[in-house]
């Protein structure tokens, strides 16, 4: 059977799962589109909420970055899983506590103001729909590559897909389809590296053998990658180079990010019981570790394999030829991927080798005057394709390849249905009912929340058909938003009295104005090309790059709210004491009449 129907069984198959449990766990009521009836159990709720989470960044940007890097990107790691910690400590049993649907009706509600839950609103679809573009081009990247279809039908396609199980069957649908999402991209994923870990140490399991010994030389997996992309110029994959107070607010960026993003937070609304949200955490916290604990060595062993692959013999030998890469079965995977214009090398200095090397290094510089080379040759490896293409480089069975397609459409998809519900909620339940028409029936709100997301859905597509060109920056701006207004905002709504309205919308507009100044001043305003006064590289204070400024936004959005607060009216009594209900750590019901 050739590759192509391979991909096609699995994806197919995958697929067709996915809109048999929509059909099966249609919503009938807003409480199942919004909150899955609140009937979820914690280890169903805790799998759902890590296919939630492990969007295409975590399945198919992650281990690309962490191998071209190495140890300096570890902050995504500590980042995204610490953020479940303060999720689980912090915000989930509160939030459950409260019984309302969404976060910006506990940010409205508890701050007694429509205008900060109109704020929250607007942060919200802000970072959703900047997160979602990112998912959905990802679903026509995958598309394109493993079913031989152009981007434009790949996206449509994954459109239409999304729009089939997220648009009927709301949370109570997409719940259930993220459990079987889960299941999908942790085989596709975990059995890869625990090929490719036999391969090279021997050991099944790919955690260990990152730190086992590697095989064909006898030395320890990470001492032999070390000495191999040190003596091509690289900077050594086990230390740290980067700035550490940067790395320590990035990393701190990440993880109020996470525990701010809200179409994460909405997950532990589903569940039955307060106990349960926090044991839903937990459990998320445990699946998403699967696959985190395997991402480096993923990375690791991915970039030791194409290295050795350009230099079969060695760094002190010859690079592989042109005619090998043309012609060995080992080297297929170079000409398939450069198809799509994300691979690519030049044999500049016509030898009939491809040397990959770092040429801004001035050792390499001084080496390769001497070897008569001319550049290096490896023009373009687009980090993003390594985890799709690793059992390709790795000459893995066909299935496993398979898998691996159907693995990374299902992280795009589980989390673009997240984002878009999160998306419809906040338009259909806290800006229609909660603003426009608070008198609209069930019936009539449960059709405005399809008919939004159907439009969000059809934004996202052609915002991923069209990119605007700041693909690279929407990640930053999602988790810079979240950090720098969702997450200040429910943590002082949840163990502060003192925070009353004038507060909380102050701090939160602080935070949001500060953090997408300091992010178009490195970015360029709006993303417009060279309209940027500063750079990552030279940024505006000290050595906080634009991607680390959301724990800073955060810093001010607590420090205005304060201030304002401490000038203003105190908080109503009834308002204090329902702060004071919340955080009481028992009982199942909510702390105010709720839905």
């Amino acid at each position: 059977m050739d590759q192509f129907t391979l991909n096609l069984l699995f994806v197919g198959a995958s697929f067709a799962l996915y809109i048999g449990i929509a059909i099966w766990a249609r919503a009938g009521s807003t409480s199942e589109f919004y909150a899955a009836g609140r009937g979820v159990h914690p280890i169903t709720n805790g799998m759902a909420t890590a296919a939630d989470w492990m969007s295409a960044a975590s399945f198919i940007s992650m281990a690309g970055l962490i191998a071209f890097v190495g140890y300096d990107n570890s902050t995504y790691l500590m980042g995204w899983t610490g953020g479940y910690v303060l999720l689980a400590l912090l915000l989930a049993p509160y939030l459950r506590k409260f019984g309302k649907f969404t976060v910006s009706e506990f940010i409205g509600d508890r701050f007694y103001s429509q205008s900060a839950r109109l704020v929250a609103v607007i942060c919200l679809i802000i970072a959703s729909v900047t997160y979602v573009i990112g998912q959905m081009t990802g679903v026509g990247v995958a598309f394109g590559r493993f079913l031989e279809v152009d981007n434009t039908t790949g996206l449509l396609i994954g459109a239409v897909i999304v729009f089939a199980y997220a648009v009927f069957g709301g949370m109570k649908g997409v719940t259930y389809t993220q459990v079987a999402q889960y299941v999908v991209l942790i085989l596709a994923y975990t059995i890869p590296a625990i090929f490719i870990s036999l391969q090279l140490t021997g050991n099944p399991i790919p955690g260990l053998g990152l730190f086992g010994e590697h095989q064909a030389s006898g030395e320890p997996l990470l001492q032999r990658l070390d000495q191999m992309v040190r003596e091509l110029g690289f900077a050594e994959y086990t230390t740290h180079h980067g700035d550490t107070f940067n790395m320590v607010l990035f990393t701190l960026s990440l993880m109020i990010g996470t525990a701010g993003l809200p179409h994460v937070i909405m997950r532990f609304f589903t569940v039955p019981r307060v106990s349960d949200a926090r044991w839903s955490a937990g459990w998320a916290l445990v699946f998403i570790a699967l696959l985190y604990t395997t991402a480096p060595a993923v990375g690791a062993m991915a970039r030791l394999n194409i290295t050795e692959q350009f230099w079969p013999e060695g760094v002190a030998g010859e690079a592989v030829s042109v005619e090998t890469i043309e012609t060995s079965p080992d080297y297929n995977w170079m000409l398939t991927w450069r198809q799509t214009g994300l691979l690519g090398w030049e044999d500049k200095n016509g030898d009939g080798r491809i040397q990959y090397y770092n040429e801004k290094s001035a050792d390499m510089q001084t080496v390769a005057s001497e070897r008569g080379w001319q550049g290096n040759e490896l023009t373009n490896f687009n980090q993003d394709i390594l985890v799709l293409a690793n059992p390709e480089i790795a000459n893995l069975p066909g299935w496993v390849i398979g898998l691996v397609a159907a693995g990374g459409l299902a992280a795009a998809l589980s989390t673009a249905a997240g984002l878009l519900l999160a998306i419809s909620s906040a338009v259909s339940h806290d800006l229609i009912k909660g603003s426009i028409n608070p008198g609209i029936s069930e019936k009539g709100e449960l059709l405005s929340a399809r008919i939004a997301m159907a439009v969000a859905i059809g934004v996202a597509t052609y915002l991923g058909l069209n990119p605007p060109g700041f693909a690279a920056q929407t990640v930053a701006l999602a988790f810079g938003l979240a950090a720098a207004t969702i997450f200040p905002a429910l943590m002082m709504g949840i163990f502060s009295k003192k925070i009353n309205n004038h507060g909380a919308v102050a701090g939160m507009l602080a935070g949001l104005v500060v953090t997408l100044v300091y992010i178009f001043l490195h970015k360029g305003w709006f993303f417009i090309p060279d309209t940027n006064s500063f750079t990552d590289a030279d940024p505006l204070l000290g050595t906080i790059k634009s991607t680390s400024f959301g724990a800073v936004g955060a810093l001010v959005n607590f420090a205005v709210a304060y201030l304002v607060a401490g000038m203003t009216k105190e908080t109503p009594r009834e308002i204090q004491e329902l702060v004071e209900s919340v955080r009481i750590p028992r009982g199942a019901g909510s702390a105010q009449a709720g839905h």
